[in-house]
């Protein structure tokens, strides 16, 4: 049974929210559209069940908002992760400090291992984790080996050099019913053989980026056809506004974690 969700952790993009990383050509982020869009997220959250907790942006961490890439959440413990970016590796702190009383266990990723929680897609059967520029070999075991310790199944999924796929779940999403949403282009992966694939138009690429929150799936407004093939079968799509999210490479999943 997909995990069902009762709390939300996230942190409002900053003053500096567009010195962060990108590698978007769509310009620069206008931050009064994205606290906009921040907020209509966070309320598509607590309509969905969830209790949110916002944490004040960081002057520090343009990056900040991305709070998935800091944390694994699971039901039976929390695992800090230790980002592949360097200008990142101080998110962390504020993030260990907020989940410290809310879970049961906190482990982290140790040096060398490097770990964003973008690599990391959570089905009924396992945990997916992606090997990629920002999640090392090292990380990756680190954290299999942190998951076997709170009970859970993990297989490696490398995919380095695979075109325009900055993290795992930039090309994946778990909806549940042993589905998973599949950008277009993804070379074969055997770890996904195991799942019915919902593949994305070419045009809609970016929106292979959802998230299934309870009974609804948030998408990124303005993809109607993976919308629609979402309803045929029978999920039911509630839409939100990425614009400025996505000039800096972040999705729905970035915004928050879920547990």
């Amino acid at each position: 049974m997909t995990t069902r969700f009762t709390r939300a952790l996230l942190r409002l993009p900053g003053g500096n929210y567009a010195g962060g990383i990108t590698t978007s050509d769509e310009g620069a982020p206008v931050l009064a559209r994205a606290l906009e869009q921040h907020r209509a997220y966070a309320e598509a959250l607590a309509a969905c069940g969830l209790s949110t907790y916002t944490l004040p942006a960081d002057p520090r961490y343009p990056d900040g908002t991305f709070v998935e890439d800091t944390a694994i959440v699971t039901a039976h413990g929390a695992i800090i992760t230790r980002p592949g970016a360097a200008s990142r590796a101080g998110e962390t702190e504020a993030i260990a400090a907020a989940l410290a009383p809310q879970v049961a266990e906190l482990l982290s990723i140790e040096a060398p291992g490097t770990l964003d929680g973008g690599d990391v897609c959570e089905t009924d059967t396992g945990v997916l984790i992606g090997i990629t520029a920002r999640t090392n070999d090292d990380g990756a075991r680190q954290l299999a080996a942190r998951l076997a310790e709170l009970g859970f199944r993990a297989t490696l999924v490398d995919v380095r050099g695979v075109a325009g796929l900055l993290h795992l779940k930039t090309g994946i999403a778990y909806l549940g019913d042993n589905r998973l949403a599949i950008a277009p282009g993804l070379p074969r992966l055997p770890a996904l053989d195991a799942y019915e694939p919902v593949v994305l138009a070419p045009e809609e690429r970016y929106a292979a980026n959802c998230i299934r929150v309870n009974e609804r799936v948030l998408v990124a407004a303005g993809y109607p056809k993976f919308a629609e093939a979402l309803s045929r079968l029978g999920y039911d799509p509630l839409p939100l506004e990425m614009s400025e999210f996505r000039k800096m490479d972040g999705g729905l999943s970035c915004l928050s974690l879920r547990f």
